[in-house]
C-alpha cells in the first residue's frame, strides 16, 4: 500500500516568482530578515540605509545592491 500523497501543482506562479509590483504585502513595511540583510548590503556597497522601505520596495533595493555587491545569485 502507497501512502504517499501528492502535492497539487497549479498554474500559479509562486511568491517567488511574482514581480515585487504584484504582491499583496508589497506595500507593509519590510520584514526584520529583509532590513537586516539590506542594511548588511548598504555597508558593503557604502549606501545609505533607509529603514522605513516597504518590503516591495526593500526586495527591489536588495536585488540592486546584491548586484553591486557581487552577491548576486
Amino acid at each position: 500500500m502507497d501512502d504517499t500523497t501528492e502535492t497539487p501543482k497549479s498554474d500559479a506562479p509562486g511568491n517567488a516568482d511574482k514581480p515585487v509590483d504584484e504582491w499583496t504585502t508589497g506595500g507593509e513595511a519590510m520584514t526584520g530578515a529583509q532590513a537586516s540583510y539590506l542594511k548588511t548590503l548598504c555597508e558593503e556597497a557604502g549606501e545609505e540605509f533607509d529603514p522605513d522601505m516597504t518590503k516591495g520596495d526593500a526586495s527591489k533595493r536588495i536585488d540592486e545592491l546584491q548586484g553591486k555587491t557581487g552577491r548576486g545569485t
